[in-house]
């Protein structure tokens, strides 16, 4: 599957994804450090119909690697030709500047978090679109995280992402499972009691401002037009259905 691109301009940002997924699928050291997840993996996967903008990881080295892992990375964007404008002290996270004509995007997030799941579950899988055999996280697993996300950045950053909902909304509609292991071990309690206040965050927070801010950039215009108006309603309708499931 490959990756869809709604503006043309994004082609420059797309060839660095798949630079830097390259580089990290041929080092042995980070191959197995890093594991792919997101919504970048997702859709290069086949499971999401937009395009996704940042690299993201699961750190799954020692505590100990941690400096060897990211001096490996940093030779890695140099020798791709990539700055890195800002990094963390805390994980491997950098924005990094790529040549790209003025005023148009030149910044590629990328970042391996620790907040992989101990129930969460791994697979290898050859990415079509850079011909490479990386560790990704599973579909059930992406998704369960998914559902965490939402709530989760809002109490970690005080930020809201459209593209959460909107990747919510389209897990949901292709039937697609999740892990309720992950979502427990993520946020201590039953999927059921989660899905419960899930609902109640996107009823009392989501709004077409918010879902426009993110989502006009990731979709094309047309399937943008088509799901600004509705996909609030019908998140919050498939959430319900989920929780009379479960209940």
């Amino acid at each position: 599957m490959t990756l869809i691109l709604p503006n043309k301009k994004d082609a420059i940002h797309k060839a660095w994804m798949f630079r830097v997924l390259r580089a990290v699928a041929d080092d042995a050291h980070l191959a197995q450090a890093l594991v792919f997840k997101g919504g970048t993996c997702a859709a290069m996967r086949g499971f999401l119909d937009r395009f996704s903008v940042d690299l993201d990881f699961d750190y799954v080295g020692s505590v100990h690697e941690m400096i060897a892992i990211r001096m490996r990375l940093e030779k890695l964007f140099a020798d791709l030709g990539l700055v890195v404008k800002d990094s963390s002290t805390e994980v491997p996270q950098y924005f990094l500047r790529y040549p790209a004509i003025e005023g148009e995007r030149n910044t590629l997030k990328f970042e391996a978090t620790t907040l992989a799941s101990a129930a969460g579950k791994v697979e290898k899988v050859r990415l079509a679109d850079v011909d490479r055999v990386l560790s990704c996280q599973t579909i059930e697993t992406m998704f369960a995280h998914k559902l965490v996300a939402l709530v989760d950045r809002h109490e970690r950053h005080g930020s809201i992402a459209g593209r959460d909902v909107y990747d919510i909304h389209h897990f949901f509609l292709n039937g697609f499972a999740y892990d309720a292991e992950v979502i427990r071990d993520r946020r201590g309690v039953s999927a059921l009691v989660y899905l419960q206040e899930l609902h109640a965050f996107i009823t009392r927070h989501i709004t077409d401002t918010i879902l426009s801010q993110d989502l006009n950039m990731l979709l094309s215009p047309e399937q943008f037009q088509k799901i600004r108006h509705i996909l609030k309603e019908e998140t919050l309708a498939l959430l319900g259905d989920e929780i009379k499931r479960l209940s």
